[in-house]
């Protein structure tokens, strides 16, 4: 006797492809609407994070599955993106603390005047 998988009703898979329809409008809206800045990045990602996120609950079948598997397919990105905001921190504190260590790096090859008298 075969064993039978799980079966959902397919209006969730319409409701869940017309919703990312909708998200993408939305998306393509912004860079129509032409939105510049941390605004425009902002709602970029915010949709690409929405629809992904759909994707991977329904198209994969992660919301009907154990926390367990949860977690082990979405934790370890999760800790990447920890580890790259991280990165970018430091890396936006180093790049400043070289701009201002060497904002006067012309001044290292100009002769200097000294006080003396000779």
């Amino acid at each position: 006797m075969a064993v039978e998988g799980q079966q959902h009703p397919i209006s969730i898979y319409f409701w869940i492809w017309g919703l990312l329809f909708v998200l993408s409008a939305l998306s393509y809206t912004v860079d129509y609407m032409a939105f510049q800045g941390m605004l425009r990045w902002s709602l970029i990602l915010i949709f690409m994070m929405l629809k992904a996120g759909l994707i991977v609950a329904i198209f994969m079948h992660m919301i009907w599955e154990r926390l367990a598997i949860v977690y082990a397919v979405l934790v370890p990105p999760l800790v990447i993106l920890v580890l790259i905001l991280l990165m970018a921190l430091e890396a936006d504190y180093t790049f400043s603390t070289r701009a201002e260590f060497f904002s006067d790096w012309r001044l290292f090859f100009t002769p200097q005047e000294h006080g003396g008298g000779h």
